[in-house]
This record gives C-alpha cells, sequence and structure tokens, in this order.
C-alpha cells in the first residue's frame, strides 16, 4: 500500500509538471504574462498637452510641473549613515516642513510616525506643489524627502474667459496594466478640443533586474510620444479684459442672477470676448453653475426680435415705415389683451416710430396686416434661429421656434415664447454689417503643431446666405441708430454723444417655471441689447444680456455697454474729440411784455440765449415764460407769446413736464397728464386751432426707458 500511494503521488507530481509545461494559463494568471512583468517594465511617455493662446498670443492654458512631496521612513533605504536617505528626526522634520505645506505641526508629525511603512505622503497639501514650493523644501537640506513630479493644467489669467476655456484636470487610468496620470479636458474648449490638444502617449519597454532598474545593454522598445497640438483663438486679450470689467463693474452694482456678453469682428465674424458673471477661476474650479450661458441655456429674448421681425417684413415686401397703428393695447380674436410696455400707448403712430418705442401692438399690427407664421418662421431659421451656429464649443443649444397660434405667432414677433443663445443672435445680426450676408461665428484661428510650425487647421470667414438687401440694412441701422440717439426712445440710455452706437433693447418677461404664464416680480425680467459700433464703418457686434436685475433697474446694463465702447473707442483709435464745455451764462429776464418780437430774439441771442420758442406770427410779445426777474441760463428754454389772433396748439413731444405744462398754461389750455417724466405724445395734434376751455393729454414717460 505504502508503495502504491508513493507511485500515485509521483503520478500526480509528473502529471502536474507536464500541466505547468503545456499550459499558457494556470489558475487563471497568464504565465507568459506574468514572467514578462517580472522581468520587464513598460514606463509611459506622458505627451504634453496643447496650450491655448489668445489672438494676442497670451497663454491663456498651458502645463505646469506639479509635485507630490513623499516622506521615506524605513532605515532599510540608508546604506551609509552618514548620507540618510530616510527621515532622521521626524520632529524637526515636522517643524521645518508645517509652515511650507501650511500645515499644523502635529499633522504632519503623524505622516512621519506611521509604522512599518516603507514611505508616506502628506495628503491633499503634500500634493500640486509648484517648483517654488519644491525649491524652499530642498534648501531644508532634509534627508529622507523626496518629489514625484507630474503635470497640470493652469491657467495664468484665472478668472479669465473661464466658461469658454473651460478647464483640464488630472485623472488617473489603467491600460493593460499601465497606470496613466492624464490630463483630461472636462468643460468648454479643453473638453471640445481634448483629442487635439492632449496628443498620444508613448512608451518605453525594457529588460529590468531585481532592484527594478534597466539590464546594460539590454534591448528596449520605445515609442515616442506625440505632442498635443496649440491652439490660437480669435479672442482679443484686450477686448475681453474690457468685457471682463464691465461684468466685474456691474456685479459691484447691482445684484443679478447672471450676466453675459459677447463681441464679434463686425467684418468676419470672429468672436472677440465672451464671458458670464458671475463666472469661476478655472485653476480652483470653484463654478456655480456648469452651463456657458452664452451658448447653452437658451432664453427667451424679448424686443431685441424685433430687429428681425422688421427684417422679414422688409424682405417679403410688405414693410411700410409711414403706414400707422394706434398704440397701447391690442385685443385678438380670442379676447386677450397684449399690450405695450406703455400700456397708455403713444396714440396712432407709424411704424418707424413703433420699432424706436418698442412697441408690441406695432409688431402684431404689422403680422397680422401683412405676415404670417410662416413667413416669419422661415426668416428666423434663414438666420440660424431654431438651430445651433456650429461655433466650436461643447453643449450647444439651438433654442425653440414653436408658434402657431395667432398669440404665439404675436408673441414671437417681439421675443416672447420662443428661446435664442447670445451667439445665435451675434449671427442675425451680422447681415446688418456686411451688406446683408449672414456670417458664421467663430472662435479658432489657427491649430499648430508646436514641433514643426505646420499650421493643421485656420479659421476663416464663412458666409452662409445673403438674407437681406443693402435697402433693408440700411433701414434697420437708421432705425436702430434712432432708437439709441433719438428724443426720448427705448433706447436713449445707451446713447453717447459722438461714439456713434446704435441698437436694439429688449426687455422679456420670465416664464413661470412652475406653472403657466410669466413672473410679475419688478426684478423678474431679462434686460439686453444688441448693438453696432460704430455706426460708419463697424468694427464691432455686441450682444449684452442681464437676468433679475436687481429691482428691474436697467442702469446696470446700460453702464456696462457704455463702460464698453468707451474702452473699444480708445483702443480702436475711434475716441471722440473731448468737446469743450458750453459756457454756462446767467441772465435774469427783463419783461418782455409789449416789446417787438425781433427786438426780443436778437437781446436774448446777444445772451447767448438761442433756445427760443415763439408762438403765433405776432409782432407784438403778450406773454413770456419764465416770467421778469427769474434768473435763467443760456441752456433754459424761453417761451414767448405773440399777439396772433390764430394761435395753434404747438407740439410739445420730447418736452418736460414742467416745460410742456408752462408753455400750454400760457395758452389757455388745460393739461392732464398721465405718466411722469417727458411727454411722449398728445392727445390734441400739434397745429390744432386753440379754443376757449380746450384740455390736452399728455402721455408722459421716463426720459431713459426700455421695452
Amino acid at each position: 500500500m505504502i508503495i502504491i500511494i508513493a507511485l500515485f503521488c509521483f503520478l500526480l507530481m509528473i502529471g502536474r509538471l507536464a500541466q505547468l509545461g503545456l499550459s499558457s494559463t494556470i489558475d487563471g494568471i497568464n504565465l507568459k504574462s506574468l514572467a514578462s512583468k517580472r522581468t520587464t517594465k513598460t514606463e509611459v511617455l506622458t505627451a504634453k498637452r496643447g496650450t491655448i493662446y489668445s489672438a494676442n498670443k497670451d497663454v491663456l492654458a498651458q502645463n505646469v510641473s506639479s509635485y507630490k512631496l513623499i516622506a521615506y521612513l524605513s532605515e532599510k533605504r540608508t546604506d551609509n549613515k552618514e548620507k540618510p536617505q530616510h527621515v532622521v528626526d521626524k520632529e524637526k522634520t515636522a517643524k521645518e516642513l508645517a509652515p511650507i505645506l501650511e500645515m499644523e505641526e502635529a499633522d504632519v508629525l503623524k505622516y512621519l510616525s506611521k509604522e512599518n511603512v516603507y514611505q508616506t505622503e502628506f495628503g491633499s497639501h503634500g500634493k500640486g506643489l509648484t517648483e517654488l514650493t519644491k525649491n524652499k523644501i530642498e534648501a531644508l537640506n532634509l534627508p529622507g524627502l523626496d518629489f514625484i513630479e507630474s503635470y497640470q493644467r493652469y491657467y495664468p489669467k484665472g478668472d479669465f474667459m473661464s466658461y469658454t476655456l473651460g478647464y483640464a484636470k488630472n485623472k488617473i487610468t489603467t491600460e493593460e496594466g499601465v497606470e496613466k496620470d492624464n490630463i483630461v479636458g472636462e468643460m468648454g474648449l479643453e473638453l471640445y478640443y481634448d483629442k487635439i490638444l492632449k496628443g498620444e502617449d508613448g512608451y518605453v519597454t525594457y529588460q529590468k533586474d531585481l532592484k527594478g532598474y534597466k539590464i546594460a545593454d539590454s534591448n528596449e522598445v520605445r515609442k515616442d510620444a506625440v505632442e498635443g497640438k496649440d491652439i490660437y483663438l480669435t479672442i482679443d486679450s484686450n477686448v475681453q479684459f474690457f468685457v471682463e470689467q464691465a461684468l466685474h463693474d456691474a456685479s459691484e452694482e447691482a445684484s443679478f442672477d447672471w450676466f453675459t456678453m459677447v463681441i464679434a469682428d463686425a467684418k468676419t465674424g470672429k468672436i472677440l470676448a465672451m464671458s458670464t458673471s458671475p463666472s469661476f477661476d478655472p485653476n480652483k474650479r470653484n463654478m456655480t453653475r456648469y452651463l456657458d450661458q452664452t451658448i447653452s441655456a437658451p432664453y427667451e429674448p424679448g424686443s431685441t426680435m424685433k430687429t428681425f421681425t422688421y427684417m422679414a417684413a422688409m424682405e417679403n415686401g410688405v414693410y411700410d415705415g409711414n403706414e400707422t397703428f394706434y398704440s397701447g393695447v391690442y385685443k385678438t380674436e380670442d379676447g386677450t389683451e397684449i399690450g405695450d410696455w406703455n400700456r397708455n400707448g403713444w396714440g396712432t403712430i407709424n411704424f418707424d416710430r413703433g420699432y424706436a418705442l418698442s412697441s408690441n401692438t406695432g409688431i402684431i399690427n404689422m403680422i397680422n396686416r401683412h405676415m404670417n407664421s410662416a413667413m416669419l418662421r422661415q426668416y428666423f431659421r434663414k438666420l440660424g434661429f431654431g438651430s445651433k451656429t456650429g461655433i466650436s464649443l461643447p453643449n450647444e443649444e439651438g433654442g425653440r421656434l414653436g408658434f402657431k397660434y395667432e398669440t404665439e405667432v404675436y408673441n414671437a414677433g417681439f421675443g416672447q415664447g420662443i428661446t435664442t443663445t447670445p451667439m445665435q443672435n451675434i449671427q442675425a445680426l451680422t447681415p446688418l454689417t456686411n451688406d446683408g450676408m449672414l456670417l458664421k461665428p467663430y472662435l479658432v484661428e489657427k491649430i499648430m503643431d508646436p514641433k514643426t510650425g505646420e499650421v493643421i487647421f485656420e479659421g476663416k470667414r464663412k458666409e452662409i446666405e445673403r438674407v437681406a438687401s443693402t435697402e433693408t440694412v440700411e433701414k434697420i441701422k437708421a432705425l436702430m441708430d434712432e432708437t439709441v440717439n433719438g428724443q426720448g426712445n427705448t433706447g436713449a440710455g445707451y446713447k453717447m454723444e459722438g461714439y456713434g452706437l446704435i441698437g436694439k433693447t429688449g426687455t422679456a418677461q420670465i416664464a413661470n417655471e412652475n406653472g403657466g404664464g410669466y413672473m410679475s416680480g419688478e426684478s423678474d425680467i431679462i434686460s439686453s441689447f444688441s448693438g453696432v459700433y460704430p455706426k460708419e464703418d463697424p468694427k464691432v457686434i455686441i450682444y449684452t444680456s442681464v437676468k433679475r436685475p436687481q429691482g428691474g433697474n436697467q442702469k446696470v446694463i446700460w453702464n456696462a455697454v457704455k463702460g464698453l465702447v468707451v474702452n473699444l473707442s480708445k483702443y480702436y483709435g475711434y475716441e471722440p474729440e473731448e468737446e469743450k464745455g458750453e459756457e454756462l451764462i446767467e441772465y435774469y429776464l427783463p419783461s418782455f411784455i409789449n416789446k417787438k418780437v425781433e427786438d426780443v430774439k436778437q437781446k436774448l441771442t446777444t445772451k447767448k440765449i438761442t433756445n427760443q420758442v415763439v408762438i403765433g406770427n405776432g409782432n407784438k410779445v403778450i406773454k413770456q415764460f419764465p416770467e421778469k426777474s427769474t434768473k435763467v441760463t443760456n441752456k433754459d428754454k424761453i417761451f414767448i407769446i405773440t399777439n396772433d389772433n390764430d394761435l395753434k396748439v404747438p407740439d410739445v413731444v420730447g418736452y418736460s413736464s414742467k416745460e410742456a405744462s408752462a408753455l400750454l398754461k400760457l395758452l389757455g389750455i388745460k393739461i392732464k397728464t398721465e405718466g411722469k417724466g417727458y411727454v411722449t405724445s398728445q392727445s390734441i395734434a400739434k397745429d390744432t386751432a386753440i379754443t376757449e376751455g380746450m384740455e390736452i393729454t399728455l402721455t408722459l414717460s421716463p426720459k431713459f426707458t426700455e421695452g
């Protein structure tokens, strides 16, 4: 039995030996691979990630060396006690490291006091160290400390066009058993161009000895890394700075949910600047929202869409600027009332005036009389609304053009019930600066191989199609000019003497997320401005919007745009010459009663008081305002009523409430006012004969308003 059992065991050993010799896998382990790993070593040759530059060649995103601090604790590491290779004095090491790592001395000592470990790290405080910090630690000459070098993404300008750049961060991945510390794009340009920026890692495989070192003169297999490509943007660092400054100043002036601004080159479609506030620092990734407001979060744009509704009417040959309508409130067939921002209206006005006053009822009458939903939708789509622009950024949205029924079509005409993005608005404005040609906006100037200098991609002006005639373009620009630079219009808050800024305002209600309809709080608006600067030979297109400005106060967006334009004018050399301030002259009025009109006018002129309003064709003065002995200046209006028996109602539109009241009272006309501010309409037309007991209603509005 003993011999038989021994023989059986011997046969089992022979069988196991045969299995080990003939099989490639034993117990789920690939023996060849295991042997290879024990005798060979593969090291990753990490590709350098490409750098992102502005058009001015300023570095916006780059790789920098990053270090992780380790401390060797095992005495086995030291062969020569005269030159220790491990931490000898833990208390001293902890004391000197603590202030550099910004840690408590006791916490550093805890890491250094670990037992039965070969080495230790120092948590988050010991990672991501800069070259400067590394040099400080090395200067301590403490034994047992070492560094592991890696790379991380760094953004030299910090909080600067952050949503556009996005960010990339380090991620550990394992491929075929080999660990890689990769920098991976997660947002913005870093994500969109991740494959182009990161390049291709290489490797080197070689024979190693028992201690892991390469065996001398042994063969190695090497594949060199291919560096990532460099990207040059169309972003002008100076213009971007002006935008960042405008948004920062706005945040200091008032609170808001968000504020976004995009600037494009008027002739090419290059994006010169784009930013959203609140923003974040890509080095810290301290963001409060993830989506880029300029492309990824469509919203109802409001009255800036009126520009494109007017263009649609013009291009379809149905626009007559002198055609009139009654403003204020429009009642649809189903009984829905849609009003102007000034629900009292301005009486009967024409469509040209309706644009400057941002009249919703003007849009409704235009659509009802001459257009339909298909006509409007087709033109909006031609301008690019309802689809992505194709800008080279991730997560772009196309917005929504869902309108069908009567009220929906009317609302769409003035920018409610549809959604758009700032980038779509920029694209739709390009025909106004390119004789009707729609351009595709673009963000990347070129992509270049940093080693060879070869340009592998070059961004260029791209024409999509002609969407407007020269006549339409010139007419719209004239309307935009009147809106900003005319008397008492909705864009008056943007008026800048001598700068040539033109544009269209927008104030959209915010849809109620918890039910139908719109929110009604005074701050529940999105205020926007689409503009061209300067009017003659335009340089830039501007689109900006702010959600829920504090108290609904729109001065925050006026000030941001005007501050931006001042900086742009200096940068491009368009700054208007400083005008000498007009000398202020004070004068006590004498009595002009029974004096000849021509003599009075001449006397006032010699005092440089040229703002004289003479009513009637008589030759003598019978009434005056202000009265005698009143101190006036050369900037004041002087009203003179003559001995004319056929006096007519004057035109007081544009007058202040005080000026209009004074003049009409002199004429014996009773006054009724609605609203406050400046006269925007009067119930009795100018040149109507004045009759006894006549009463006139004046509609007043603040000087600076938006619709």
